[in-house]
């Protein structure tokens, strides 16, 4: 299996309430999982979680700026075309 692979997750364009709908599910996704994933771990293992809150915090400043940019695009009668890679790579441990 090659070491390093790229997956196609969106590619289209979009009306910004689509877009909006869609790039929100998938910030509020990653904090979830931040959110449980700290404190799984912080319950369990008693590890901090600064490095999941400030995680939290930039997905949050992210996804401030994504409503400002949907806002403008509706105000201006405009689509948005969104595109989005993953690049993994394997590593050994």
């Amino acid at each position: 299996m090659k070491s390093d692979q790229e997956f196609k997750l969106i590619e289209g364009v979009f009306q910004p309430e689509e877009a909006q709908k869609l790039l929100m599910e998938m910030i509020n996704t990653k904090i979830n999982f931040h959110n449980l994933d700290a404190f799984s771990n912080h319950i369990r293992f008693n590890t901090s979680i600064s490095n999941s809150n400030a995680r939290v915090n930039e997905l949050n400043e992210t996804a401030e700026k994504l409503k400002l940019l949907m806002e403008y695009a509706r105000d201006h009668n405009l689509e948005l075309e969104i595109k989005s890679n993953i690049s993994i790579t394997l590593k050994n441990v």
